[in-house]
């Protein structure tokens, strides 16, 4: 096997291309796609009657099996010994746990999503109890996180970015540009290095987790900081539900441009839907439309910082000088092209309309396997690597990276939605 074993990054594609395959094969030919399990509640008795139910254990049960089968194959691929996948299975009600806790609607409310209590849940374990040993051959975070892009690659439809609006794509590429740019050149002044820079710049320009993530398999970012990033977005997306309407009201705006700036300013889409909402529903829509056009944008940007990233990537302690096609092609994360793929398979091939269950399953399969990868993350990371001097700073580069967002949005939402240019 050692002879055929693949890199991760092409494992990663093989397994989720594997997936979205036969997804769309058994959907084609008998009509079937799986019977995912419901993990939202609100009460202790929905709970108890929609969640800890025997159909939806079995159903759980079934996305273990293959689950594990998935993560056998993927070491297979690697040439790595199938015995290290035993710890998979605490690893998976690890998870499950956490996606459970993360459905209760009052966390969904504040923006709460299920990634931070797979953290939480992780991190408790390894500072309070310790990571056993046996469960760390399957700590496989990176290889997670990129299973779960490219599924999600099929849920960015290039057709869609029409159907979010002219307007509310206008507004995210000037904002997703300039505010990505903006912090970038903060964390240089306040000499955070590149990886975090990276990751902290597209949280904050795109679409808060998803970017991070992204933006980390792009570059083979450090799993801490990306797990420090995530919890920056979320943290502080939970006073920006009631600050941002408590000030578009102080503003006098109205609902479109209230949730224009809502949409362009806040990094969790959950958050986002949350804090239009209780605007109104004017400002649920186009704020729900602004995030959308900047979730669509997240494949480029993926793409391009990628291409960015192997073309100046250290060699050893100097950076290479202007490396040749062959060298950017050795460098470039190969699950990108994964991701693209899965995008243009969905957006001109596959008829969306008529695929859409399948669709709907592989987006649940993108939240798992984050799920899973913040999970191992949580397992492998200790509490003084979250609060050192440098995520200290990069906690004051982000507020201040936020603050630009707000300021600026404020003023492209108003040049864009609130000018009748017609009249002009």
């Amino acid at each position: 096997m050692k002879k055929l074993s693949l890199t991760e990054d092409w494992t990663t594609t093989v397994i989720g291309g594997l997936v979205i395959v036969l997804g769309i094969i058994l959907y084609s030919l008998l009509g079937y796609t799986l019977s995912w399990p419901t993990f939202k509640w609100n009460t202790g008795d929905d709970l108890l009657s929609n969640v800890l139910t025997g159909k939806n254990f079995i159903n759980i049960f079934v996305i273990f099996i293959l689950s594990y089968v998935l993560l056998l194959l993927a070491d297979i691929l690697q040439g790595k010994p199938i015995s290290s996948a035993k710890g998979f299975p605490l690893l998976f009600i690890l998870t499950i746990v956490a996606m459970i806790i993360g459905g209760n609607s009052v966390m969904n409310y504040w923006g709460f999503e299920t990634v931070i209590f797979c953290l939480l849940i992780g991190l408790v374990i390894n500072n309070f109890i310790g990571t056993p040993q046996w469960i760390k051959g399957c700590l496989s975070s990176e290889m997670y996180v990129k299973i779960g892009l490219i599924f999600l690659g099929s849920t960015i439809i290039f057709q869609d970015i029409m159907q979010a609006g002219a307007l509310g794509l206008i507004q995210s590429v000037v904002v997703v540009f300039s505010v990505w740019y903006f912090s970038f050149w903060l964390c240089k002044k306040f000499n955070i290095d590149k990886e975090m820079s990276m990751m902290l710049s597209s949280a904050v320009s795109i679409c808060g987790v998803s970017a991070a993530i992204a933006t980390a398999g792009a570059i083979k970012g450090d799993s801490k900081k990306l797990s420090y990033v995530v919890s920056l977005v979320l943290v502080v997306a939970v006073p920006m539900i009631v600050i941002m309407p408590v000030l578009a009201k102080l503003l006098g705006l109205g609902e479109v441009m209230a949730g224009a700036w809502i949409g362009g300013t806040i990094d969790t889409t959950g958050a986002v839907a949350a804090t239009g909402a209780v605007y109104g529903e004017e400002a649920l829509k186009i704020s729900t439309i602004v995030k959308f056009s900047q979730n669509v944008l997240l494949g480029i940007a993926a793409f391009l910082i990628a291409v960015y990233w192997s073309y100046t990537k250290k060699e050893g302690n100097e950076f290479a000088d202007k490396p040749n096609l062959k060298v950017i092609w050795d460098r470039f994360p190969k699950f990108v092209i994964g991701f693209i793929m899965a995008s243009l398979l969905f957006s001109f091939v596959i008829p969306t309309e008529h695929y859409k269950p399948v669709l709907n399953v592989l987006k649940k399969f993108q939240g798992l396997w984050f799920a899973l990868g913040f999970t191992s993350i949580g397992l492998e990371t200790n509490f003084k690597t979250l609060i050192n001097k440098e995520n200290r700073k990069a906690t004051l580069v982000f507020l201040g990276a936020q603050t630009f967002n707000v300021i600026f949005t404020l003023l492209v939402a108003y040049l864009v939605f609130g000018i009748e240019w017609t009249k002009i």
